[in-house]
Order: C-alpha cells, then sequence, then structure tokens
C-alpha cells in the first residue's frame, strides 16, 4: 500500500518553479526522508500534500484520499510538524497540549506527551518564554496527539540541539515501530542517513533521485571508497588493468597511494587481485562505504537528474 503519491506535480510562484513535474510514490510503513538543499522545493511539496497551496498541474493522494478532494479527512489522519512552527505566547506548553488533544478528540495525557518530549519540566511555562529547540519539541508534541497514521515533519531538527536529535530520531523510530509512516524534510544529510529507509532527493523543484541509500549508491555509482598503499608507485600496466575492471568507476594515484571507487564492495577482492597479479606489492588497504552525502554530491551538487538528463 501507499501512504502518499504525486503526480506530475507542478507549483509555480510567479517567475519561480517551485515543482516542476514531481511525481513520486511512499510505501506505509517506511520512514521515508525528503532531501534537498534549502529552496529546492520541499516546504512546498508538504503544503500541496496537505491542500494548505494549490498546484498548478498534477495531484496528490494521502492514505488513500485525494489532497483537494478530501483535506479534512487527511488532516484527521496525519500528524504534522510544519517548519517554522510558532506558538501562541499567551498559553502554556501543557494548554497547547490539551487544545491539540481537544481538537483531535484523543484521549491523549498532555502531561505524557511533554514528557516524552523532554518538556515536562516547562509544562506550565508560557511558550513564548521557550528557546528555539523547546518551541520544535512542543510542536513535536503536538504532532503526536491521537497516533497520527502518518507523521509529517518539515525540517523537525531544525534549533534541536544534540540531545534533542537524538530524542527526534528515538521518536521516529518509535513512531514507525508503533505502524506511522514518517515523511520527513531535511536538508541535513546524516540525519536522513540514520533514520530513514527510502530517499528522494529534490532540487529545484525536480526528483533527482529516489530510493534506499543502498540502491541510490550503485545508481549513481557511489559504493565503495578503496585506498591501498603499495611498496612502490603502481606502474602503468597495472593501472590500466584496475582501470578495465567492470566494478571500477575510476582510478587515481599519488605517489604510492592508490585509490579507487567502486561500483559495489565485491571489486575490492578483484582490485587487489589485479595488483597482485602484476607484481604490485601491497603494503595496506581499508575501503569505506559511500555515503548519502557523496551521492547528494553527484545528484543534486552537480548536474545529474533522474530522467539521465543534464
Amino acid at each position: 500500500m501507499t501512504a502518499l503519491t504525486t503526480t506530475d506535480l507542478t507549483k509555480q510562484y510567479e517567475s519561480t518553479t517551485a515543482l516542476d513535474g514531481l511525481s513520486l510514490t511512499v510505501d506505509t510503513g517506511t520512514v521515508f526522508g525528503l532531501l534537498g538543499p534549502n529552496g529546492s522545493g520541499k516546504s512546498t511539496l508538504i503544503g500541496l500534500l496537505l491542500d494548505f497551496v494549490r498546484p498548478d498541474s498534477g495531484a496528490t493522494t494521502v492514505l488513500g484520499y485525494d489532497s483537494r478532494a478530501d483535506p479534512v479527512e487527511i488532516r484527521r489522519r496525519t500528524g504534522v510538524l510544519p517548519e517554522g512552527f510558532t506558538v501562541c505566547p499567551h498559553l502554556s506548553g501543557r494548554e497547547h497540549l490539551e487544545f491539540s488533544v481537544a481538537m483531535h478528540e484523543s484521549d491523549d495525557d498532555p502531561t505524557a506527551l511533554l514528557e516524552r518530549v523532554g518538556l515536562a519540566d516547562a509544562a506550565d511555562k508560557r511558550a513564548d518564554s521557550y528557546s528555539t529547540g523547546m518551541t520544535q519539541r512542543l510542536g513535536l508534541a503536538m504532532a503526536l496527539v491521537g497516533e497520527p497514521e502518518l507523521l509529517i515533519l518539515d525540517e523537525p531538527s531544525s534549533g534541536l540541539d544534540p540531545n534533542g536529535v537524538r530524542l527526534l530520531r528515538e521518536i521516529i523510530r518509535a513512531e514507525n515501530d508503533r505502524g506511522a509512516t514518517v515523511f520527513f524534510s531535511s536538508h541535513v544529510l546524516s540525519q536522513v542517513e540514520a533514520v530513514c529507509d527510502e530517499v528522494a532527493i529534490v532540487n529545484e523543484g525536480h526528483l533527482v533521485a529516489d530510493g534506499s541509500i543502498d540502491e541510490l549508491r550503485t545508481a549513481h555509482a557511489a559504493g565503495i571508497s578503496l585506498t591501498v598503499e603499495t611498496e612502490v608507485e603502481p606502474h602503468a600496466e597495472a593501472l590500466e588493468a584496475v582501470e578495465s575492471l567492470e566494478t571500477v568507476e575510476s582510478v587515481s594515484t599519488a605517489g604510492e597511494t592508490l585509490t579507487c571507487a567502486l561500483v559495489e564492495s565485491t571489486a575490492r577482492t578483484a582490485v587487489l587481485t589485479t595488483l597482485d597479479d602484476h607484481g604490485v606489492e601491497i603494503v595496506d588497504f581499508e575501503s569505506e562505504a559511500a555515503t548519502l552525502e557523496d551521492v547528494f554530491a553527484r545528484v543534486a551538487v552537480g548536474t545529474e537528474r533522474s530522467d539521465g538528463t543534464d
């Protein structure tokens, strides 16, 4: 089943195209990360999913409902932490939660929710006295009211200190274990990589890549970096043999150090064997899996597009 879909979604603000024909599918029960630089269209997409913004063309469905035809039903089943969440200044944290519980006709305990996000000690303080991180925690607590089927979190780590970020990850995992689908946007690659099953990368309104992190590594040739220290600088014939291996994307040398970008981990043995076969004595080697940052640098910072065009 799918939690949400977009089909050829386009939105333009005067001369700026926020989204350009974006099609995306998020499966039920996944933790899905929407990744992109600031201004890439992430918040616009979330607004379209919740019918806060209307598209110029295309369609969106959330939990099986059309975003334009059934926005109330979608919001009833969805917990949302918007980017730049703001408080009602004259209300305490507890009163914010009491209001949200009443609106959702839920039997949640406001105190328990505040404890869950680390705000128990500030429950009865006016929310306008909260720091940025405390405000973000309060918004997260309100998004959790009613055990929603879908959590949509727009830049949820904004303003959080390291402890807050760790707590956020724990809550995301716990909500997913409960059965909720979690869809969140971020420009912080490490946070997406830490918790997500699937990732979509958007840039300038375009979907430039999507899939699991391992799939993205493979699809964009950012699998493994292998560094080999040799007794002497590898000779040209050995380098040509390594470069000719199908699972080796690129090879560079700096004296006795050989660095290879490998499409997959099995290529490591092939590289070492090839060097040995050509009489190159290996002193040491180490390999490191590519990170989401490596993939992002290729498809978002670079010029790759998901349709193979520039």
